[in-house]
């Protein structure tokens, strides 16, 4: 199945009635999960008052879609349905092409479109969205079992994932990504 905007929202209802709190839903995830872990796209602050701009980081540090796609191709082998999987992506940002009119999931502070496909076709992530150029991760990714779900909000600077712990513990422990496990209710650094 070729990646595309799709019109059930329904779907994506078991994250519209989570009673997980708005912002640990739309930055971790649902409860629910065994373990949950944070994909740093930058390192975490190292001091209070830091800019995300403070950071210097390589001209070859891969893109956060980059990160994303790497992180998701992993957890391709934690859900029995790779074949179909749920995007969602904010309708906020302004060099994306989304449905002028179409059901959208509405989370609290959040609305997005929603995309049905395979978990490969996150390497077409921009053409289908139309992006002339850099282009965010998907806001929630999740398969069709649910056997984890993928977020990543506008404003931190890393993604949430909920998962099973061998899934957590293959995420941590691939050297080309940076994550660290996050435990529901701690506050992670942010940057001002």
């Amino acid at each position: 199945m070729a990646l595309g905007f799709h019109p059930d929202t329904s779907v994506a209802d078991w994250l519209v009635r989570s009673p997980t709190p708005p912002m640990e839903l739309i930055t971790l995830g649902p409860a629910g999960y065994d373990a949950y872990a944070r994909l740093r796209f930058i390192p975490d602050p190292t001091a209070p008052g830091r800019a995300e701009a403070d950071v210097a980081i390589t001209a070859d540090h891969p893109s956060d879609l980059d990160q994303a796609r790497r992180a998701l191709h992993l957890l391709a082998r934690f859900t029995t349905t790779p074949g179909e999987c749920y995007f969602c992506v904010w309708e906020g940002y302004s060099d994306i092409a989304l449905p002028p009119s179409g059901p959208v999931v509405t989370l609290p502070h959040r609305r997005y479109a929603l995309l049905r496909g395979s978990l490969t076709d996150i390497a077409g992530w921009e053409g289908v969205l139309g992006a002339e150029g850099p282009c965010a991760p998907p806001a929630f990714a999740w398969p069709a079992d649910r056997g984890w779900c993928f977020t990543s909000d506008v404003d931190p600077h890393w993604a949430g994932i909920g998962a099973g712990r061998a899934a957590v513990e293959a995420l941590v422990g691939d050297p080309g990504l940076d994550v660290v496990p996050a435990p529901p209710g701690h506050t992670p650094p942010a940057y001002r």
